[in-house]
């Protein structure tokens, strides 16, 4: 893509006598590949022009073209051909605006700004970017179960995750990993009463006093999915539209589901939730939205990875100017030792760029980035500089130093005054 060289795409034809799903997953094929594509011929009675579809399971683009597209050795050009680079085009037009972004909001400098080459980083997609929470290789996800009465009282929320969400969680393995845990809280009074809540009221809805939602476990961040029972609906067009759920930026979902006649919530009942929590789940996670589920986990792997080499770079060049505005700092062996480790697994991140080996290269370089640049003992030293100390104790010399001054004039003048004497003395 000529428009913008931080981002190219490099073709590689394998030739199948079968162009087959199996045939594909079987060939020789790296697996770095972004998308493969399944050529198909089509019948002439039916196919009249080149179709598009992706693959449900697989990052596969299937386009199905017509015998009549069909280059031959005297064509100097092919439908065909311009079809599918149009097409391939549109499949990564995201990604490269999530580069661009990612380039655009960095520290570190470039001679060529992506702003200047690519101007698809709109207002929409910082929108997404933000309500999107840090990359961490694992997440704990907390589902509640809120009430404000003593009813329902028990769900089936195990067997609901495992029906409708575990796939989801399953194809995000290789790139997160989820801890779970479930609580049932009765007697939660929502911070608004009113049956429709406005836009202006949902970010009263949830209150943390009366709330109380399991904190993070082992350190890893934790994403709240939210099941409120009551009789209440989010109002979206004054009144004429209605919405059941809301996602919370970098924190999680809430769904407001009808009370159902028994105490006892089926999973059946929790369908829909859940399906959302899956769709805000992806949100949260900063996953792409063009293509199918693979394409965009494909995509996320590779967004992610630069995300994180972009971090770790400007950690390192912060320390670097760092090391250079104060050159009396004192650098810690730990120090030292956490920027190698980074630097190494950058340069492995590098080579392998678009991997999952890479994406976990770029994490550890992140992490010990920062753990370089919030060292302890480097930060004492840069909010109390030598600078700082001369003005803590110059006014205490002053008290100590009169009395030394005093007393060192005093003995001059005597050793002035014995001085003269001896020199009088016959």
């Amino acid at each position: 893509m000529p428009d913008f060289p931080g981002h190219r795409l490099r073709l590689r034809y394998v030739d199948t006598a079968s162009p087959t799903i199996e045939a594909i997953k079987a060939s020789h094929s790296d697996d770095n590949d972004a998308i493969k594509v399944r050529l198909i011929p089509g019948d002439a009675a039916s196919v009249s022009s080149p179709t598009s579809a992706f693959h449900t399971h697989l990052a596969v683009l299937e386009i199905t073209y017509p015998p009549s597209s069909k280059p031959t050795p005297e064509t100097q050009s092919s439908g065909l051909a311009t079809y599918l680079a149009a097409q391939l085009r549109e499949t990564f037009a995201e990604e490269q605006a999530l580069l661009s972004y990612f380039l655009s909001t960095s520290s570190i400098s470039s001679d060529q700004k992506p702003n200047d080459v690519y101007r698809g980083v709109d207002e929409s997609l910082s929108k997404r970017m933000t309500r999107s929470m840090k990359y961490s290789g694992t997440y704990h996800l907390t589902f509640s179960l809120f009430t404000s009465g003593s009813a329902p009282s028990s769900w089936d929320i195990e067997s609901a995750i495992d029906q409708y969400m575990r796939p989801v969680l399953d194809m995000l393995n290789p790139i997160h990993n989820f801890t779970i845990d479930t609580q049932v809280q009765l007697y939660a009074i929502p911070g608004v009463q009113s049956q429709v809540l406005t836009k202006e009221d949902l970010s009263s809805f949830i209150n943390a006093a009366e709330w109380p939602l399991s904190p993070s476990i082992g350190g890893a961040p934790t994403i709240n999915f939210v099941v409120f029972m009551g009789n209440q609906t989010i109002g979206l067009n004054a009144g004429e539209e209605t919405s059941q759920s809301w996602l919370v930026p970098q924190w999680g979902s809430v769904y407001l589901l009808s009370p159902p006649a028994a105490a006892h919530v089926p999973s059946e009942y929790l369908k829909q939730p859940i399906f959302t929590f899956a769709s805000h789940l992806l949100s949260l996670l900063g996953t792409p939205q063009s293509g199918s589920l693979p394409m965009r986990l494909s995509t996320l792997t590779r967004v992610r990875s630069v995300d994180m080499l972009l971090r770790a770079s400007s950690s390192l060049g912060s320390l670097a100017r760092l090391s250079l505005a104060l050159p009396s700092i004192s650098i810690p062996s730990s120090v030292a030792d956490g920027v190698a480790k980074s630097l190494r697994h950058l340069e492995l991140a590098c080579a392998n760029l678009g991997s999952m080996e890479s994406l976990e290269h770029a994490r550890i370089a992140e992490t010990e980035a920062e753990r370089a640049f919030f060292e302890k003992s480097m930060v004492d030293q840069l909010y109390f500089p030598d600078e700082h100390k001369v003005a803590v104790y110059l006014p205490l010399l002053g008290p100590v130093g009169v009395p030394l001054v005093m007393g060192l004039l005093t003995e001059l003048k005597a050793w002035k005054t014995r001085r003269q004497q001896r020199a009088a003395a016959p």
